[in-house]
């Protein structure tokens, strides 16, 4: 039997903002979308700039960091896009299962399949929702919302965890008529535990030099935290949901 190998980006070990309590991080590489606002274009291309690693010997480094994350933390398979290596992502997971250490995806939704049986074995689903209408998904992402709905629809059938997750960004999304608009979408997911609005930040914006890729929101400042919290709030009190 043919080995199974990730293309893996980098790795945080001691994790504090992608999941419950200190998580050993996972960045994946590869992509589909292009979000305006992206920090890791490194990670677009699933072939370049990767470390290849079996999930056994990626399990034998988390185990290293068990007793640092203990009970209430674990892993998160991040990056880029988890769901674009389905078969190394569910062999991690399975790993994750017998080994009795929390698992949790950071994904927009975006891969090629395998969905049923990722959800089927992970515990927390960390759901990057770009946009909750077509118009201004396909504005942020450059691709249409087919592939998302058809991840989303089966995350319905599911019983691990959601926790939701948008960033806001000046002059795009910090109104709120897109507030409204993902209060309402957030009441179609099921098991939403946790809601929370990420600021716009542009301390990535050296990558896109480094790489010769023109960054398209050049001239858009980093969004202010007070402004961020009056959006929160309003999304926090309409869907009584809980923020970490």
């Amino acid at each position: 039997m043919n080995k199974i190998y990730g293309n893996i980006n980098s790795v945080e070990t001691m994790g504090l903002v992608d999941g419950p309590g200190i998580r050993y991080v996972v960045f994946m590489q590869g992509c589909k979308l292009r979000c305006l606002y992206c920090h890791n274009p490194e990670t677009w291309d699933i072939q370049k700039n990767v470390q290849k690693i079996t999930p056994e010997k990626l399990i034998e480094n988390i185990l290293r960091y068990k007793n640092y994350f203990g009970e209430s933390g674990g892993v998160t398979f991040s990056g880029g896009e988890p769901l674009l290596q389905p078969e190394f992502l569910i062999e991690c997971l399975k790993l994750c299962k017998k080994y009795n250490i929390n698992s949790a995806i950071d994904t927009a939704g975006v891969g090629i399949g395998h969905y049923e049986e990722i959800l089927e074995l992970v515990d927390l689903v960390i759901l990057d929702i770009k946009a909750s209408d077509e118009s201004n998904y396909k504005k942020i992402t450059g691709k249409d919302m087919s592939e998302f709905n058809r991840f989303l629809s089966v995350l319905n059938t599911k019983k691990c965890k959601v926790w939701i997750r948008q960033v806001i960004v000046p002059k795009l999304n910090d109104n709120t008529q897109n507030i409204e608009s993902l209060k309402n979408f957030i009441s179609t997911i099921k098991n939403v535990d946790n809601v929370e609005l990420l600021p716009y930040k542009t301390f990535g914006v050296h990558k896109y030099k480094d790489l010769k890729i023109p960054y398209r929101l050049e001239n858009i400042p980093e969004m202010s935290d007070f402004e961020l919290k009056k959006l929160q709030d309003i999304l926090l009190k309409v869907n009584n949901i809980k923020q970490n």
